[in-house]
């Protein structure tokens, strides 16, 4: 794992900087101050050697070693370890872009882990160079450090959010628009709401316990500062449920409309069988007609010696009679039914 960089704190002020770990390690313990030490990509060996400095509990080590968590917090003892997940919107794709950042903290020392991501979503050493401009914060020891991280991820959720809200207004005009590929674009943003809300939910649990955590440490009754990131996580998780239960009722009523679709063609396709029906009925009704004269013509056009009619006077009229009559007898029949 190769070192970002090392700083080493005393009273809010930068002492030592760009030393190896076990130096900087050193040098904060001589002088009673505070070592900040930030790693790059995992390299089990480096990452276990600074936990034996600092004696990190081995558990947390090992979840951090393994990576692909969720965003969490655990206590042990004088030691914190956090797994944040900041995030950052990639408008083009409608996707988020998460980054896993390992926190171990402890009363002089504060360790932060770029496991896997970009690690320029929250770039560590920047960050602690703008906070090296505010002693004041960073006198407070090393929760002052993670405080700044927490409030950099925070800050970093706004566009996200606001992105996420901004496809989801786009989504509403698609859907009424009836759009095509709407409930496509609806599932896929919604798998990655899914995700930021795993990202997120979990801050409000961590800021109320960081609270405590914070509070007990410095031997006062809150912690002001974290309680304001708590506010921030609340409303920034509620947020984010309502964006994914806005999609919810997106996807129901994009099924809904969809079924109207269905509906409406089935009741068009329904007409047309029936138009047909009604056409079929009155073309077989006039061929019942006409074909009640030709079977009548076609018996007295064959050509047989003894048929009586043939010597009679009577016998044409007849014949026309019979097949008016047949004909009309069936014209009355169809029409009564309805089929002509």
């Amino acid at each position: 794992m190769a070192v970002i960089d090392t700083g080493v704190y005393l009273k809010g002020e930068r002492v030592a900087a760009g030393l190896l770990p076990e130096e900087a390690i050193a040098e904060a313990r001589r002088v009673h101050g505070v070592v900040w030490i930030g790693l790059h990509q995992s390299d089990a060996e480096e990452l276990r050697r600074v936990g034996e400095l600092l004696q990190l509990h081995p558990l947390a080590v090992s979840e951090c070693l393994r990576g692909h968590q969720r965003a969490k917090l655990e206590h042990f003892g004088d030691q914190t370890f956090l797994v944040l997940q900041p995030a950052r919107y990639i408008d083009e794709s409608e996707t988020v872009e998460f980054t896993e950042i390992g926190v171990f903290v402890g009363p002089d020392f504060l360790v932060t882990v770029h496991v896997e991501g970009d690690s320029e979503v929250v770039d560590v050493p920047r960050l602690r160079e703008r906070l090296e401009a505010h002693p004041e914060v960073l006198i407070r020891g090393s929760y002052a450090g993670l405080w700044a991280i927490l409030e950099s991820m925070m800050h970093l959720y706004l566009p996200v959010a606001d992105g996420v809200e901004n496809d989801i207004d786009e989504i509403e005009e698609q859907l009424f628009n009836r759009d095509v590929g709407v409930s496509h674009r609806i599932f896929k943003l919604q798998r990655e709401v899914i995700d930021l809300q795993h990202a997120t939910s979990p801050l409000v649990d961590m800021l109320d316990r960081l609270q405590q955590i914070v509070a007990a440490a410095s031997g006062r009754t809150d912690a002001p500062v974290f309680r304001d990131l708590d506010d921030r996580a609340r409303h920034l998780v509620a947020r984010i449920s309502g964006f994914r239960h806005t999609l919810d009722n997106a996807l129901t009523v994009d099924a809904t409309l969809a079924d109207q679709a269905r509906n409406e063609e089935m009741r068009r396709m329904t007409e047309t069988s029936l138009e047909q029906s009604d056409q079929v009925k009155k073309i077989s009704s006039w061929a019942a007609v006409g074909f009640a004269p030709t079977i009548i013509a076609g018996i007295y056009g064959m050509n047989f010696r003894f048929m009586p009619e043939l010597d009679q006077w009577w016998g044409y009229p007849f014949a026309l009679s019979l097949m008016v009559a047949a004909s009309t007898t069936l014209y009355f029949v169809f029409k009564k039914r309805g089929w002509l």
